[in-house]
């Protein structure tokens, strides 16, 4: 399916007006970047490059998108004969997916003509902010939960396509699973999930519906105990299963006293291997919170596909260097105060002080040292219009996921505490 349409006007009638002026072709050097991170964050985690890939390859515009614009008179003839011949041509070099990043991280360099480059801009900032936000979110969940595992299921909270991208995005930043079924075949993340409250209600007993539940799906199931009364539930869940029962899932209650009472009651009904799961509007803060309960999971839903308060990683798409009249490459810049940006093309290293991250340093129009103090963050993502296939796909998710766990293990101590406080690493301009 085409992706064309899926940008803002302005970015149709800019190819318009510089295809008028004879500018169109000239090339141009488009960066993003994040000004600043979400208040009180110490670091974001880039998300949705994978998706990106794909999102340009399908970037075309077909016989219907032609005549819908031309019918809205969106462009001239001109650009319509030049979108029908579109395609991504330039290149895109970036933070590898999964990298962690720092205000200012030039996490995107797209090289391109004036034209071909400028009307990605909604698609790439659509695609990054969502999916970063929610990558972001997920890695602070994950840092909490102290190596327990965590369960995406957030679906029900996000629109339908937006789900799959939060599930891939989490299962990046380290979540183990996901609720979502097209997830799970898209890009290869493990799904979970056995039943809601309604098939508890559906039947004439709870413990009806915990032996329908159990002959369909083994003893090692999870049973959902809260529909009545948590300590009745599990007692029923033990007698119907056995000590073998997997797991019993909490969806309500003051979590920190009722997963220790319930643990109590499972080891007392000898079902001591029986894992407690948690369920119940988690974020980071509440998963903090249960560190000393016995809590052997957690699932996580609206937190996560929202960023946590915050559902865009605030990323923008500039213009920092092109090619003049006269065929000379001119750095470029916004000066306006509050939203001043820095020209010219960029080389970001990650600078480590024996293998720990101390700066996101950001070389400008010059090359970085090649020691061992310097880790390169910029990876070619497309060449000449051809995305790299190891980053998209299943191959591409599970790459990434290894890219968050070692880019988070890289920084400081600091940066893994919930608390407010300042990006973890410096930006440093050299």
């Amino acid at each position: 399916m085409s992706t064309a349409l899926l940008t803002d006007r302005y970015e149709l009638t800019m190819l318009d007006a510089a295809m008028r002026s004879g500018t169109y072709d000239r090339e141009c050097v488009f960066e993003v970047f994040a000004r600043r991170l979400p208040d009180g964050r110490r670091y974001g985690v880039v998300g949705g490059t994978g998706r990106l890939l794909d999102l340009i390859a399908d970037f075309r515009f077909g016989d219907a998108e032609l005549a819908w614009l031309r019918e809205q008179d969106v462009v001239g003839a001109d650009a319509l004969d030049w979108l029908a011949a579109y395609r991504f041509d330039g290149n895109v070099i970036g933070y590898a997916e999964g990298e962690a990043y720092f205000p200012g991280s030039p996490i995107l360099t797209i090289d391109g003509t004036f034209a071909e480059a400028v009307i990605l801009e909604t698609l790439v900032l659509s695609v990054l902010n969502y999916d970063s936000a929610v990558a972001s979110a997920a890695a602070r969940m994950v840092s909490a939960a102290e190596g327990r595992p965590l369960a995406e299921m957030g679906s029900r909270r996000a629109n339908e396509r937006s789900a799959v991208a939060a599930a891939r995005a989490a299962f990046i930043a380290g979540f183990g699973a996901t609720s979502n079924l097209a997830a799970g075949s898209q890009w290869g993340i493990p799904t979970m999930g056995t039943a809601a409250h309604s098939f508890t209600l559906l039947h004439d007993s709870e413990e009806e519906a915990f032996r329908a539940q159990v002959d369909a799906l083994g003893a090692g199931t999870t049973l959902l105990v809260d529909t009545y009364d948590i300590e009745q539930g599990v007692a029923l869940a033990v007698k119907v299963a056995g000590p073998e029962l997997g797991a019993v899932r909490i969806d309500s209650g003051d979590l920190p006293t009722v997963v220790g009472e319930v643990r109590r009651q499972l080891d007392s009904l000898g079902a001591t291997r029986t894992r407690i799961t948690v369920t119940n509007d988690l974020d980071e803060y509440t998963i903090a919170a249960l560190r000393a309960a016995p809590v052997d999971s957690f699932g996580v839903g609206t937190s996560v596909v929202t960023g946590s308060g915050h559902p865009a990683a605030g990323f923008v798409y500039k213009l920092v260097a092109h090619r003049d009249s006269a065929g000379e490459w001119l750095s470029v810049a916004k000066r306006s105060a509050a939203k001043a940006t820095v020209g010219g093309r960029k080389t970001p290293v990650r600078t480590l002080d024996r293998g720990r991250a101390v700066a996101e340093t950001i070389y400008v129009e010059e090359t970085p040292p090649t020691d061992a103090t310097a880790r390169p963050l910029h990876v070619p993502l497309i060449t000449t219009g051809v995305a790299d296939d190891r980053y998209r796909g299943h191959a591409g998710t599970a790459l990434a996921r290894e890219r968050a766990a070692a880019s988070l293990a890289e920084l400081p101590a600091d940066a893994l505490r919930l608390s407010r406080g300042e990006p973890a690493i410096p930006t440093v301009y050299a």
